[in-house]
């Protein structure tokens, strides 16, 4: 990927724009070239040559601007393993980062001014083994440097996964799997030369270092992109960016679009015009009919295609991307019995109005790689539930330095399929119909009592529709034991804009408990209403159901 840009010295076309929201509330465009992205990425791996060598972790705590993609290529011009994290930040959990640093234990970390004295008390506030060398980017003078060769089979990255069911691991990504999914990508969405990548998502997560950063500088196309944060804040930021840029090629979980249309007022929508956005990806999260429905009849009127909605599956284990749904296609909804989607069973199709119906979108096909619904090692017919195993150059190289994790998740073996061995277990189970892939949940998370299948994602989309001071989104369903007996618990956030007491408290609960016997057939072991902000959720917005189960059974949620 580095030996892409070193082909662009003297080009002096828009490379990565950044638009800044932090002082200026319409934003400033802060743009870098391929010849200056070159040339600063050869200063910083120089730097690195003086205190390190090729093969050696740096840690990017940089924020999420320019130097951020500096210093991800300077990492890969100097040969060195990149750990794509983020600077810390005031008033965030640094868990996750400090579980990070302390597994890959960089030998350098790179930052920029602005962040330095947060990483310095980052330092001096938790264990972490300490860096030989902590490098700030934007400091740095010009340097020449020429760029280390790199191999297919060589580490690029340490991508770090989200972590829904369990703890963090670093997935080994080389540099023939970056290449490899970049290129499926490019096929799948059709983007080249003349796409213009938009977007918030971090750049440490894998959609958004894709996205955002790979993919642009593989095929020489403009990247534009701001901060989640900024997002947050106004989400017609991103909608103006989609409409600003030709052929944008964008990508977020579920929620944003939920988000983005609930947000928008009649003044956003004046001189809005999304007619030219070339693909938005649904991903990283599971996809609601009803997200894309409303979105649509938002940005329909302002000239955005359903055909350009493109729901897709993928993990970081596999780099990001694995399906899509098919060009020129509207998403796709299909309605299916909730009970008959556990391992091994025939899914069965229901009317909508069914008592046991659940809604599934089509995420398509697998575009340059192995997909396969397994059970017990055996590859089932379509129509059978069972987990997806993937196989194909774009699968990561196992979990960094641990060995037993990695045979788990990347040494499935099928007994009645080719190839034999190195499938990819995903925990996700899904289901092919019609020829197409719908994704039914996590294997791990799903709820059995009494013989019959539940998934949290349809509980909890129950549970926030029963009483309007639930917070969409953030909430999260497990499953514990308790007198024998396995059962659902809900961990529900209360909205900023009620009052809780005890009185409300009550009538949320029995709402609750109501919906759940009447539309699931459960009887809840549990209801719990907690201050907004406390429901955790992964860096790719999907709610981290584990570590939320782990706090209540610790009294910490009670």
């Amino acid at each position: 990927m580095s030996s892409v840009l070193t082909r662009r010295t003297g080009d002096n076309g828009p490379a990565y724009t950044f638009v800044d929201y932090l002082d200026d509330v319409n934003g400033v465009k802060r743009t870098i070239t391929w010849s200056e992205l070159d040339s600063r990425a050869r200063a910083i791996a120089a730097r690195l040559a003086d205190v390190s060598v090729p093969g050696e972790r740096v840690a990017l705590l940089c924020p999420q601007n320019l130097d951020y993609v500096a210093g991800f290529f300077g990492t890969l011009y100097a040969g060195m393993i990149a750990v794509p994290l983020h600077a810390p930040e005031v008033g965030t959990n640094p868990n996750r980062l400090v579980g990070a640093l302390a597994d890959c234990d960089p030998e350098v970390w790179l930052t920029s001014g602005a962040a330095v004295q947060g990483v310095r008390d980052l330092l001096d506030q938790y264990p972490i083994p300490r860096p030989k060398e902590l490098v700030v980017v934007d400091c740095l003078p010009d340097r020449d440097f020429e760029p280390v060769q790199a191999y297919a089979d060589q580490p690029a990255y340490l991508q770090y996964t989200s972590g829904s069911t369990r703890n963090p691991a670093g997935a080994v990504i080389t540099h023939g799997a970056l290449t490899a999914n970049v290129g499926q990508a490019q096929v799948a969405f059709g983007a080249d030369v003349n796409t213009t990548c938009v977007g918030w998502l971090p750049l440490f997560h894998d959609m958004g270092l894709v996205n955002l950063l790979a993919l642009p500088a593989a095929l020489g196309c403009r990247s534009v992109f701001t901060t989640p944060f900024a997002f947050v804040r106004k989400p017609v930021r991103w909608l103006k960016m989609l409409g600003e840029y030709p052929d944008a090629v964008s990508a977020a979980p579920n929620f944003a679009f939920d988000y983005a249309a609930a947000a928008l007022s009649e003044k956003d929508l004046n001189g809005l015009d999304l007619s030219r956005v070339k693909v938005i990806i649904n991903g990283s999260e599971p996809i609601r009919a009803a997200t894309i429905e409303n979105f649509l009849a938002v940005t329909g009127p302002l000239g955005f295609r359903a055909t350009a909605h493109r729901p897709s599956y993928g993990l970081a284990e596999a780099t990001v991307f694995v399906s899509t749904t098919s060009p020129g296609v509207a998403p796709k909804a299909t309605t299916f019995d909730r009970t008959r989607l556990g391992p091994g069973e025939r899914a069965v199709m229901v009317d909508d109005d069914a008592d046991r119906a659940v809604q599934l979108v089509s995420v398509g096909w697998a575009v340059g790689q192995d997909l396969r619904i397994v059970v017990d090692g055996r590859v089932v017919s379509d129509g059978i539930v069972g987990e997806i195993w993937i196989h194909g150059p774009n699968v990561a190289d196992g979990y960094w330095r641990q060995p037993e994790r990695t045979a788990e998740s990347f040494g499935g073996r099928l007994l009645n399929g080719t190839p034999e061995a190195g499938w990819l277990r995903t925990g996700d189970l899904g289901v092919i119909h019609s020829g197409e892939l719908y994704v039914a949940g996590r294997l791990k998370d799903l709820i059995i009592v009494d013989g019959t299948n539940h998934y949290p994602q349809d509980i909890e989309a129950t549970v926030q529709q029963a009483h309007p001071a639930i917070r969409r989104d953030r909430l999260a369903v497990f499953s514990i034991e308790r007198d024998g007996r396995e059962g659902p618990v809900v961990v529900a956030e209360y909205s900023a804009r009620v009052t809780m007491h005890d009185e409300l408290a009550d009538e949320i609960g029995r709402l609750v408990r109501a919906a759940v016997a009447r539309r699931h057939a459960l009887r809840l072991l549990d209801f719990v209403m907690v201050p907004p902000g406390t429901v955790a959720r992964t860096s790719s917005g999907k709610i981290a159901r584990s570590a939320t189960r782990r706090r209540y059974l610790d009294g910490e949620l009670r």
